[in-house]
């Protein structure tokens, strides 16, 4: 195993434990405004890793160039390892709103969307990956 092998599987690691740690805050029926931006940070770590994963396995892959967030999700898109890409540029955009939790109103929005759209997608690249690594 090479170092860029290791490295896409350690970084996996990391993003699987912060799922798991997102998936546990997200059990809170009526989270009040810390709990919020305890989701809310989860997500924001979680998204940074599984982004991170995508350029280190494409990377491993033979993809050079994957620089940013977009240009990752556009390649794991284009060679069929993420479904829906659009969800996946708008979770990467939307990540961007998610700095002004002090907003009551706008942090129950984005909790919302996290639960409804983008916990989803994160769920099935861990699933993905999961099956990459077991292969």
């Amino acid at each position: 195993m090479d170092n860029m092998d290791i490295r896409w599987l350690q970084r996996f690691q990391n993003f699987e434990k912060s799922l798991t740690y997102l998936n546990e805050a997200m059990q809170i029926k009526s989270p009040d405004i810390i709990q919020q931006a305890g989701i809310i940070h989860f997500f924001e770590m979680t998204f940074e890793l599984a982004w991170k994963v995508i350029k280190d396995y494409l990377e491993e892959q033979g993809f050079n160039n994957i620089k940013s967030p977009r240009s990752a999700l556009k390649k794991a898109f284009e060679i069929e390892l993420i479904n829906d890409g659009q969800n996946w540029l708008e979770l990467s955009s939307d990540r961007n709103l998610t700095t002004p939790t002090y907003d009551e109103e706008k942090a129950m929005e984005i909790v919302q969307l996290i639960r409804e759209k983008y916990y989803p997608l994160l769920e099935q690249l861990y699933q993905t990956f999961k099956g990459i690594r077991n292969e």
